[in-house]
């Protein structure tokens, strides 16, 4: 017959263990990351994107989440996606190379493979290739037909936000139904740099995403995910023009740029939106773009790696 002290002592373990496991319990089935390349909130909000706004305003929102530094696409995405910042993921560059080989830290596709889940991504950029650890991603779709085999040139070729919205429309159609995915849309980043920080190019690129995104969320309703995903709308960095001087002094050069410490570049949007999530809400507490990854995993009821920097954004959760 069990003593006292041990059915005490069973009967608290079992608790422990049982608030453990209700801890560690999904509270979505599917977690989507849409990231807008070079979505500066200031533009965004001069915007025509009635899509992207309705689900900040119905949902929990920040304006000033920050980014790392350097506040540039690859590393910024990686830290994004790995929970990490650079000093610990080591990805600095911002081209496609493949003779730097792939990101050598665990990936929020890696940590949810190996809790049994399944993974996708839909891409505008080569460069994330970097990231398409064997293995790791079920699902990897840059739609791009012709891929030049040149790293440099393949490195130019990017694919606009409608394509990879229709890719990830026709994979849902067809029965794909990933635990955790990134979708990603070049278009605004690429008028950033062609015309400046919000130029009216660049303004009615973020108008071509929002009807990107308007394909991807009616794409997750006619799925029947809506009602068990949230969806985290952000960014990788802002950006900023470049000054008369500095365009007159090199008139071929981009007009627009980032990758300094400077608010203009470091500061995103940060929008969850779906099941569980507070609405109408504004997130109080500071939000840095490694938080997005943690975020994904807490949802799913994944621990987060003890290494990791980002943590889970809990506020914006009911």
């Amino acid at each position: 017959m069990m003593s006292f002290p041990l059915k005490c002592s069973a009967f608290f373990l079992a608790a422990v263990l049982t608030t453990a496991a209700l801890a560690d319990a999904p509270r979505v089935a599917h977690v989507f990351i849409i990231s807008f390349d070079g979505g500066k909130p200031a533009v965004i909000a001069q915007s025509e994107m009635p899509v992207f706004k309705a689900m900040a305003a119905e949902g929990a929102h920040s304006w000033e989440a920050q980014t790392i530094m350097p506040s540039i696409t690859l590393p910024s995405h990686t830290s994004m996606l790995t929970g990490v910042t650079p000093l610990k993921h080591h990805i600095l560059w911002n081209d496609w190379k493949p003779e730097e080989g792939l990101v050598k830290v665990p990936t929020v596709f890696s940590v949810a493979k190996q809790h049994g889940l399944t993974t996708a991504m839909f891409v505008g950029k080569v460069k994330f290739k970097h990231l398409n650890v064997p293995g790791t991603v079920d699902t990897f779709v840059f739609p791009l037909a012709d891929l030049p085999v040149d790293a440099q040139a393949a490195e130019k070729s990017k694919v606009e936000a409608k394509p990879v919205a229709a890719a990830f429309a026709s994979a849902l159609a067809g029965g794909l139904k990933p635990d955790v995915c990134f979708i990603h849309f070049s278009d605004t980043d690429t008028a950033g740099h062609k015309y400046g920080w919000g130029s009216p190019e660049q303004i009615q690129a973020f108008a071509h995403c929002d009807a990107a995104l308007q394909i991807v969320m009616r794409a997750i309703r006619a799925a029947g995910l809506a009602d068990s995903s949230v969806i985290i709308l952000t960014a990788d960095h802002g950006g900023h023009t470049l000054t008369a001087e500095q365009q007159k002094a090199n008139p071929t050069a981009a007009k627009g740029t980032h990758g300094l410490a400077i608010p203009e570049d470091l500061t995103i949007p940060w929008i969850a939106w779906g099941k569980g999530v507070k609405p109408h809400f504004t997130i109080p507490r500071p939000i840095g773009t490694c938080d997005t990854a943690a975020t994904a995993l807490w949802l799913l009821g994944v621990p987060v790696p003890a290494g990791w920097d980002g943590k889970p954004v809990t506020a914006a959760f009911e």
